[in-house]
């Protein structure tokens, strides 16, 4: 129950920081690092980041940040799809 909370809090920074970003890039005020974001999205918040790039209309123009984006989810389903399968083996 722990982790669900956990990943619910991840995932509503992710959202939160992507909103705080697209905003300093209107204002053309120093931007979040694309790493931090990435970072963010890969240790959880990856819904949220989600939420936030379609809600806010942020960084999905940009190719190679999606593009990244992209690898890093395609690593999380992998991540989980294995400690899936090892979970299931010390069953």
């Amino acid at each position: 129950m722990i982790i669900l909370y956990i990943l619910l809090t991840l995932n509503l920074f992710a959202f939160i920081v992507f909103g705080w970003d697209k905003r300093l890039s209107v204002k053309h005020k120093r931007r979040i690092p694309e790493n931090t974001l990435l970072g963010i999205t890969f240790i959880g918040g990856t819904v949220g980041a989600v939420l936030g790039m379609l809600i806010f209309r942020h960084k999905i123009s940009k190719a190679s940040f999606l593009l990244k984006f992209a690898l890093l989810v395609l690593i999380q389903a992998i991540c989980i799809y294995f400690l899936k399968n090892i979970i299931k083996i010390n069953l």
